[in-house]
């Protein structure tokens, strides 16, 4: 069924004219699909919207293709989406992004950990509120003690970073409007951070607990690994966030902090030189001042090629230099 974008009004009594599109990435979950489509399709009919559901194989090695064909047939409310190849889970996600016109997109994983309950509350509070993103808050959370220790600390992080007051950034499950969405694309594994990266964009954030279920079919595509990748993340949100306009004040202020204690460095050798007589040829004060010296120049040139970039970015009009809020 396509969805076609309508404008959402409210009034005293509620919502008039909504639509919706929820995105479910899924690779290699064979087992859980039917199951969860079944779940989705009551719950979504009950609610009485215009909806469509937009279930992205990411080039799944299993029969999840096939369980995706069957299940469109099934139900003419699901548009199916293929990729060529496993690109990750925020891409699959995009292509969730660009194949929806709904004025409003809920996500959540494939792996019916997630519950559709949890659906219609946080559609709801996105609406009463006049919020552009509502957060799932997997409270009890059914993971390893590992995994949810690792996570509670990298969301803390997260939040401390982006100012953004979320205790659940890694959950899925999340409703957005897409008149905010459509500001912004991910990359990489930069899903989890959807809520910080439209923060910069001007979105209304705000978080509602939801159900977390154990899992019951395949095995789940966590690794520790993932955990440095997010830190590596971090970085680059927090940048995007703060120095998007300004790289030069990123790049530069380290580079400061690395020219100023060299040239203090090599001064001091160069008085030794001149007024002592000292030998510095051999010192290793030496190589470690030239050192810091170079990296600042080359960190200082860096910000300054970013700065250059920066304005042919903004100018050439692909991306905005500021919105305007929202009515």
């Amino acid at each position: 069924m396509q969805v076609q974008s309508k404008r959402i009004s409210i009034n005293k009594s509620g919502v008039d004219d909504v639509s919706l599109s929820v995105i479910v990435p899924v690779y290699n979950e064979a087992g859980s699909i039917a199951k969860l489509t079944e779940q989705l399709i009551r719950q979504l009919r009950d609610m009485g919207y215009a909806f469509d559901l937009i279930l992205v194989d990411d080039g799944s090695t299993d029969e999840t293709a096939r369980e995706l064909r069957l299940l469109s047939e099934r139900f003419p409310e699901i548009k199916p989406r293929f990729l060529a190849r496993n690109y990750g889970q925020s891409t699959a996600m995009q292509c969730g992004f660009d194949s929806s016109e709904a004025d409003v997109i809920v996500t959540l994983d494939g792996d019916l950990q997630n519950d559709p309950a949890d659906i219609p509350m946080m559609v709801e509070r996105l609406l009463r509120e006049d919020l552009d993103v509502v957060s799932g808050w997997r409270r009890q959370r059914r993971d390893p003690f590992l995994r949810k220790m690792l996570s509670r600390v990298a969301n803390r992080i997260i939040a401390r970073l982006t100012r953004v007051d979320l205790h659940d950034f890694g959950c899925s499950l999340k409703v957005y409007r897409r008149e905010l969405l459509i500001r912004t694309r991910i990359y990489g594994e930069m899903h989890r951070f959807l809520p910080a990266l439209l923060g910069e964009v001007g979105a209304k954030v705000a978080e509602s607990e939801v159900n977390h279920k154990p899992r019951v079919h395949g095995h789940s595509k966590y690794s520790l690994d993932r955990t440095f990748r997010v830190l590596l993340d971090i970085v680059f949100v927090v940048f995007l966030r703060k120095y998007l306009q300004r790289p030069l004040h990123f790049f530069g202020g380290a580079g400061l902090v690395c020219l100023i204690p060299g040239s203090a460095g090599l001064g001091y050798l160069v008085l030794l030189k001149l007024f002592a007589g000292a030998d510095i040829g051999t010192r290793p004060l030496l190589v470690l001042s030239a050192l810091l010296v170079l990296v600042g120049v080359i960190l200082i040139c860096q910000g300054l090629v970013g700065e250059v970039i920066s304005r042919i970015l903004f100018e050439a009009g692909k991306r905005p230099q500021y919105y305007l809020k929202r009515e």
